[in-house]
């Protein structure tokens, strides 16, 4: 299966919770059926991302990563890979690179939300497909090239420093999580 194929099963079976949720799904599926290249970066028409918020062991905390082009707070994320097999393991490889903890668990349910959002050029936009992450007990943060900061925020403190679709994430981070037994 490609990971083009993976992508669309993940959109089919998508439980959308809210009617705005239900659009983009039908809009991301609609792209990846106009477009056989919907998932790299050189569609030129947008394509998909996958990201990944990371939660700490304690649940009470995301690590949020201040990206070097955009100078944003942001989970962790990005574009898909060749080797990627699913969306899941595109969005977990990038939050393992990004966050530089390894052993790092999505949470179950499949991904928490959908974002579509424009990116500067080259890319123009993204169809972000988010999950989320729990870090293992002592997980330490490692800065990579693509971050210039890297920094634990209590679920609260989120809307200080990051944009709407950002705090999006965390409330439906922190609902999936009341869902999911420790």
């Amino acid at each position: 299966m490609s990971l083009r194929d993976d992508a669309v099963l993940v959109l089919k079976a998508y439980v959308a919770e809210a009617e705005a949720q239900e659009e983009l799904r039908r809009t991301y599926l609609d792209h990846l059926a106009a477009h056989r290249d919907a998932m790299w970066k050189a569609c030129g028409a947008g394509h998909l991302t996958a990201s990944a918020l990371v939660v700490d062991p304690k649940r009470d905390r995301v690590l949020l990563t201040l990206h070097r082009k955009l100078g944003m707070w942001l989970q962790m994320g990005g574009h898909c890979e060749p080797g990627d097999a699913t969306l899941a393991a595109a969005a977990l490889r990038e939050a393992t690179e990004e966050s530089g903890i390894p052993g790092l668990a999505l949470l179950p349910g499949g991904p928490v939300r959908l974002d579509r959002h424009p990116i500067p050029a080259p890319c123009h936009r993204h169809l972000d497909v988010q999950y989320a992450a729990l870090a293992p007990s002592g997980a330490v943060e490692a800065i990579s090239g693509e971050s210039l900061d890297l920094r634990w925020y209590a679920f609260d403190e989120v809307a200080e420093v990051a944009d709407a679709s950002v705090v999006r994430l965390v409330e439906s981070t922190r609902e999936r999580l009341e869902r999911v037994a420790p």
